[in-house]
């Protein structure tokens, strides 16, 4: 690397701390005691950062890694701009109000949309659930029962939902995975709910092997239940991922949103597959009376009242703003376009991995069923000298992201490995993977028995 020598503004010479920089290093331990040349801080970060590896060989997050150069234009000029300040930023106050007026139309909500932006789908799910309970305390106490134990009813979920039950004291009743059982089942929430249930949590796109659940089908349970025992549970869907798919991909899916009176709110991941860039969820509720005045603060704040009921609070606005940038630009027919071409790329690399030897496929794409992701996992019955674990870290030699991970339940013993196929994972990509995928088998099979494999709980976990 050159580094970039910048004179003083009185023509002096670069200072000699210029040079310090490059050959010790950037500080790690101590405050700076003078500040340096941003052009040559800038390069070395830059290079350090070329570390992190290529965000478009990253199969394992479901979040964007590509944004347009309109996004980027965007976002610069919304640098400066806090999102919770209404009042001295109204008008991107009135898009991130367009933007939940747009979800609410998507979503099928049936009056007025209620709803707010967030930095992602964990906040906007931990809202959902905290106005869960807040209705369901003030239906306990106006019953003369206790409020000590709620409990919810999900299946095998996200980190987030966990975060929620141990920071707002909730018994998660989780139902974990079975072989041929992946999904939560109808029978599974009756079986599970009762008058503490605050509410009942189906996924659209489960984080381990992105399949649907039987939202309409839970509703119906419930709606069965109430008319036997008078026992109103309601549900709140999480679509983190799938709100953003199914709507376009598969429209004719079976009702999963508002337009099921027992859905009372959902959330969703607008930096997942709302194509917005990283730091933006939603979360929306069927109608005002469904989010408690309780949870609502009126916070006087750089000269006006600002109602609000996010958990978080100051915060950047260009990812609400490119967020309505994305609905604008694509529209129905460009999200369907986007999501479609990566459904058939999915189904291309399923019917691949799927052709080797001892490799079973457990979710392939297939619109109807879930979202744009591949799922595998090894035959039991497949000999095999090497583990999912190696195959991954096999790959990660080549720069790709491809995690190995356990399942649930008594599915917890096996490893799967999942690939997201997102807007910029092209079919030449997709080839590209195949071939370093084929030559990493081939190697683990040639591998004499005996070396050691990657360690099952090594890298992070993408779940």
């Amino acid at each position: 690397m050159t580094p970039r020598r910048a004179a003083a503004g009185n023509g002096q010479a670069s200072r000699p701390w210029i040079d310090g920089l490059i050959t010790s290093g950037l500080p790690r331990d101590h405050f700076p005691a003078e500040g340096a040349d941003p052009d040559t801080v800038c390069d070395v970060l830059t290079e350090e950062l070329l570390l992190d590896g290529n965000s478009k060989q990253n199969l394992a997050t479901f979040c964007q890694t590509w944004e347009s150069p309109q996004v980027h234009r965007l976002m610069d000029l919304a640098i400066d701009k806090n999102l919770i300040d209404k009042d001295e930023y109204p008008q991107t106050t009135e898009i991130e109000q367009r933007c939940i007026a747009l979800l609410a139309d998507l979503w099928h909500a049936p009056g007025q949309p209620t709803g707010c932006s967030t930095v992602g789908s964990s906040e906007a799910a931990m809202l959902g659930g905290m106005a869960a309970k807040w209705r369901w305390r003030a239906r306990q106490k106006a019953a003369g029962k206790p409020t000590d134990q709620p409990n919810m009813v999900c299946g095998s979920v996200q980190i987030c939902w966990k975060k929620f039950a141990r920071y707002w004291d909730i018994e998660m009743r989780e139902v974990e995975m079975k072989p041929g059982r992946l999904c939560l089942e109808p029978e599974d929430v009756l079986a599970q709910v009762d008058d503490n249930t605050i509410f009942v949590v189906p996924t659209l796109g489960v984080t381990y092997h992105g399949l649907y659940e039987d939202v309409a089908g839970i509703a119906a349970a419930l709606d069965g239940l109430q008319q036997k025992t008078g026992l109103d549970v309601p549900i709140h869907v999480d679509a983190a991922s799938g709100g953003f798919v199914a709507p376009f991909t598969d429209p004719d899916h079976a009702a999963w949103d508002f337009r099921l009176p027992r859905v009372k709110s959902i959330n969703a991941s607008g930096h997942k597959f709302g194509l917005a860039p990283l730091g933006v969820g939603w979360v929306l509720w069927r109608e005002p009376a469904d989010l408690p005045d309780d949870l609502v603060f009126h916070v006087s704040y750089l000269g006006g009242d600002m109602p609000t009921f996010q958990i978080n609070f100051s915060r950047p606005a260009g990812q609400v703003i490119a967020q309505y940038f994305d609905f604008v630009r694509l529209g129905r027919a460009g999200y369907t376009t986007i999501h479609e071409e990566s459904h058939a790329v999915a189904r291309w690399c399923a019917g691949e991995i799927g052709g080797l030897d001892g490799f079973e496929i457990v979710h392939d794409g297939d619109p109807k069923r879930g979202i744009p992701t591949v799922v595998w996992t090894l035959d039991e019955g497949a000999a095999k000298p090497y583990t999912l674990y190696d195959l991954a870290d096999r790959l990660r030699m080549r720069g790709w992201q491809v995690p190995a991970y356990p399942f649930t339940g008594e599915l917890a013993g096996n490893a799967f490995q999942r690939i997201l196929v997102k807007r910029d994972f092209n079919r030449e990509m997709a080839d590209l993977l195949l071939r370093d995928i084929r030559q990493a088998v081939a190697y683990l099979e040639a591998r004499p028995a005996g070396q050691g494999g990657a360690a099952a709980q090594g890298g992070y976990s993408h779940l």
